[in-house]
């Protein structure tokens, strides 16, 4: 991921705001909102791991490191939008979110995987 690469940085932009924008919607209660915790982890702090994560990722623009957390941050982001909320009874209401972060998850991907293969540092 270069400076350059605005699909990949647009991409992930719309990770990072769509993200926020249903912990928002859990820190206000306004349905729909993310569950406030999961068996796993609190739904609080792994959104912001995730948003960290693409933040960094712009941050440092053309490094290794930059597309291990611009992928880590695709993963995150894919947790709350993945195609298993096509089965989620909720979809109807949330839709717009998970099929435009689908569309940045695969833009992220496309761009970001022939890069990661790559032995550059």
């Amino acid at each position: 991921m270069t400076q350059t690469d605005r699909p990949c940085l647009a991409a992930l932009v719309i990770l990072i705001l769509l993200q926020l924008i249903m912990l928002f919607s859990l820190f206000a209660g306004v349905p729909p909102h993310p569950p406030i915790a999961t068996p796993l982890f609190g739904i609080g702090p792994f959104i912001g791991a995730s948003v960290s994560a693409a933040i960094a990722a712009i941050v440092l623009g053309e490094s290794r490191a930059a597309r291990v957390l611009a992928l880590l941050a695709v993963l995150g982001a894919l947790v709350s939008f993945g195609p298993q909320k096509y089965l989620d009874p909720q979809f109807p209401l949330i839709w717009p979110a998970v099929i435009a972060a689908q569309l940045a998850a695969i833009t992220v991907l496309v761009r970001l995987l022939p890069a990661l293969s790559r032995q550059d540092a």
